[in-house]
């Protein structure tokens, strides 16, 4: 009946227009005015993350979670641009002598940290120092080891003189300053400012609440402008980042509207995101990601110390399964720390392909037999049995151990997945080195530096060398790295670096994947580049008619 009045209802009107039909046809049609896509300030970034941060205090923080939100509140003096130059932060301009071993800095006048007190060269001295305190629990004091002295000339300039030629020196200068008159003289690793940051980035803080966001609001005090349009930085009010450890809940958020940004599984990426709805709201970037994924080795305990029994279980585990299985294709097979592609990148390490005859015969020359019959190698009545930690939350390292598990398994080795959450994973085992074998990823840094995770001296509770991998060699070559400014030269120190890792198998290494990422199309402002997307993030935005939380500042 509805639709029978409802043909009615349109012939009557029909009727009464006839006469009009000619008039109407020729009439204007009405169209929407144009939106406005210009820069604005107002709305808030929701970002999320399967872990959340350990500390806000860059200094002592070591996961990327703490870093993501660190690198929003701190400023070092320099920093990378989307091509990976080197270019200013803190500091506005710099010389470099001759012999490379002096640079001095320039800093920006009229910053001020975040609760009104005037950034000084004496805070860039005073962050030196408190880097370089023995008693100081960071990751990064080799960054600084090579450095003599470091002068204050005046409030606005900084001296710094290095004993010897050293490669990363002005990248290194990118750590984040602290503010002196808060922690001169107090217990850094104690510091409430590891819950309560003050820096004088483009966010300050505003709250944290374990488990479940981080807020940050507007520096309206920021010292940088965007260049194309001369208006002061940042242009959202707020940012919070939202901790989701499982990625199908943030999915569905992403989905409700309700996080502005997350990196998507290869699933989420090639069958639930392919669709016009999801296009009407998101848009999507993909790049080989400045990332890889490792199946780590604790080489303090016995069963591992044996490299014909690391080589055998890099052989029994099939890294393009992997690949196919787990990333849907969406990466590459990992054969050491650096990323394919790139100028330090060495493609002819030993390569260990999946052979699990191979591996077998390794390991059998290694003392690993079935003795008893029980489909478990063992020797010296000891089973080969150890526990994979892994973090709670990152589907892909768990699906990544299932696969490892099963093909242990084929050649006798029986393992444990234990996945834990990411804080205390990270903090009561990773760090500490209680575990047996660990999957995680490294960032990949630009620079090949690679002192901080690799040289024996790092091989201590806290250190980045999780796996207490030593080698003399190996620790002569990145030192060596470090001090030599020739490009060909570096090159073929990391070449016989990363040949050297091939052959030690410190780490099975598993993966580089495809960065996935997803963006609320109402945000404007993103420029890909080889660093990605994120590396401008202060100029992201949103037009005032697509905002939907829009204070202003």
């Amino acid at each position: 009946m509805k639709r029978i009045w409802l043909v009615l209802l349109l012939a009557a009107l029909a009727a009464c227009t006839k006469g009009k039909e000619s008039e109407t046809a020729q009439a204007p049609k009405e169209t929407a005015p144009p939106v406005d896509l210009s820069p604005a300030y107002g709305d808030t970034f929701v970002d999320a993350s399967i872990g959340d941060a350990s500390t806000l205090l860059p200094i002592l923080a070591t996961d990327s979670a703490s870093h993501s939100v660190a690198g929003l509140i701190y400023n070092g003096l320099v920093k990378y641009d989307g091509e990976y130059n080197v270019v200013g932060d803190l500091a506005e301009s710099w010389e470099v002598s001759d012999d490379n071993l002096t640079i001095t800095f320039h800093l920006r006048k009229g910053v001020r940290f975040h609760d009104g007190a005037p950034f000084t060269a004496r805070d860039v001295e005073f962050t030196y120092r408190v880097t370089m305190d023995p008693n100081t629990l960071t990751a990064y004091r080799g960054d600084f080891e090579p450095v003599e002295s470091v002068e204050v000339v005046d409030d606005y300039t900084l001296r710094v003189r290095y004993k010897e030629p050293f490669a990363p020196a002005l990248i290194s200068w990118g750590a984040a300053v602290l503010p002196r008159h808060l922690l001169e003289g107090k217990d850094i690793n104690t510091s409430e400012l590891g819950r309560k940051p003050v820096g004088t980035g483009p966010f300050r803080f505003v709250e944290w609440l374990t488990g479940q966001r981080i807020v940050l609001e507007r520096n309206p005090d920021y010292f940088d402008t965007d260049p194309d349009t001369g208006m002061q930085l940042p242009y959202f009010s707020r940012y919070v980042f939202r901790i989701i450890p499982d990625l199908g809940v943030q999915f569905n958020e992403l989905m409700a509207g309700k996080i502005d940004m997350m990196g998507l599984k290869p699933l989420q990426w090639t069958r639930q995101t392919d669709n016009d709805r999801f296009r009407s709201q998101y848009n999507k970037y993909k790049y080989l990601a400045n990332a890889y994924t490792y199946l780590g080795y604790n080489l303090e305990k016995p069963m591992f110390q044996d490299v014909r029994v690391r080589r055998a279980l890099t052989h029994a585990i099939d890294k393009n399964e992997i690949v196919e299985g787990v990333l849907q294709g969406l990466g590459v097979p990992a054969t050491g720390p650096y990323k394919p592609g790139t100028w330090v990148y060495n493609p002819d390490v030993p390569k260990y392909p999946y052979d699990p005859d191979r591996a077998r015969k390794l390991l059998a020359e290694a003392g690993w037999t079935d003795t008893d019959g029980d489909g478990v190698l063992d020797k010296d009545g000891k089973p080969f049995r150890f526990t994979v930690l892994t973090n709670q939350g990152n589907d892909q390292r768990l699906k990544t151990a299932e696969i490892i598990q099963q093909r242990l398994k084929a050649v006798g080795i029986q393992i444990e997945i234990r996945v834990l959450e990411w804080a205390a994973f990270i903090n009561e085992f990773v760090k500490p080195g209680k575990f047996d074998a660990v999957i995680l990823g490294w960032t990949i840094t630009q620079d090949p530096d690679l002192y901080d995770v690799w040289h024996s001296s790092k091989a201590v509770p806290g250190g980045l060398n999780h796996t207490h991998y030593r080698n003399a060699e190996v620790d002569d070559l990145l030192v060596r790295a470090r001090k030599t400014f020739d490009r060909a030269e570096r090159k073929r120190l990391y070449d016989r670096f990363q040949e050297i890792l091939a052959e030690d198998q410190p780490y099975t290494f598993l993966y580089v994947p495809y960065a996935l990422v997803a963006v609320s199309n109402r945000v404007h402002g993103i420029r890909p580049a080889p660093a990605g997307i994120t590396y401008n993030f202060e100029r992201w935005y949103v037009p005032k008619a697509l905002q939907r939380h829009a204070e202003t500042p």
